[in-house]
């Protein structure tokens, strides 16, 4: 499938239909790899969206805005800032333990981010560190038998613009709070001159180092399941304003 881009709903309708279709047999497990375009923010399950999100901001400035399956925290999804991955697969090929099961995944990405040259590891319960800042956050879901566990890995990094789309008074965005982030989260371009679609190959190895794997693309049942989850569920205020 290579390093898709897709709107916010879409890709979360497709993660939604790959379930779906690894759950009914009907798809083997599968690792997927994208990019948001337009930028997104995304809110977790049990987040308030207007509490969270700025939306004004959003409709300025072309971002947009989606509640994931997942629980969580409001992340900011730049088109040029990140690489988002998914994992969807029977939950009996994980350990049971949340804890065991977000290091399993999450050494993928510790080894995918090593072809970089960078030295990260995996601090529970679901975040990657490189030189003692957050460089991964990661979530996950279990339900009707089917683990999906995504997570975004930092390119780039662009803190005032995040405060900006998210509801943060603008009395706390000052220069001592935008530092205060900058010393807890980093990204690749700290530590390499990679390009995006090279972090993307390097993840790719790291995925499926030591794995048998084909290369595939979505059914067309699949694409169809995923335009209508986008459409009547993730693009939806019914679903996106629910709490």
């Amino acid at each position: 499938m290579g390093l898709e881009t897709h709107p916010a709903s879409m890709n979360m309708g497709i993660d939604e239909a790959i379930a779906e279709s690894v759950r009914n047999g009907a798809a083997a497990p599968t690792i997927r790899f994208y990019r948001w375009n337009p930028s997104a923010v995304s809110i977790g399950r049990f987040q308030s969206m207007r509490k969270e999100v700025n939306i004004d901001a959003c409709r300025q400035a072309g971002v947009d805005w989606v509640r994931r399956i997942t629980g969580g925290g409001a992340v900011y999804h730049d088109f040029n800032g990140e690489v988002t991955y998914s994992v969807i697969a029977p939950e009996d090929m994980f350990p049971k333990g949340i804890r065991e099961s977000y290091a399993f995944i999450c050494s993928w990405i510790t080894d995918g981010l090593k072809g970089l040259g960078i030295d990260s590891r995996f601090v529970p319960i679901n975040d990657i560190i490189a030189d003692g800042k957050k460089i991964s956050g990661n979530a996950q879901t279990r339900r009707n038998g089917i683990l999906l566990q995504h997570g975004t890995i930092l390119y780039d990094l662009d803190v005032k613009k995040m405060f900006s789309l998210l509801n943060v008074s603008k009395e706390k965005i000052s220069d001592k709070m935008i530092k205060g982030v900058e010393d807890r989260v980093t990204c690749v371009r700290r530590f390499s001159d990679a390009g995006i679609e090279q972090l993307y190959e390097s993840l790719m190895k790291g995925f499926t180092g030591g794995k048998e794997y084909d290369i595939g693309t979505l059914t067309e049942q699949e694409r169809k399941r995923a335009e209508e989850l986008s459409g009547s569920v993730y693009a939806s205020d019914g679903w996106n304003f629910s709490r």
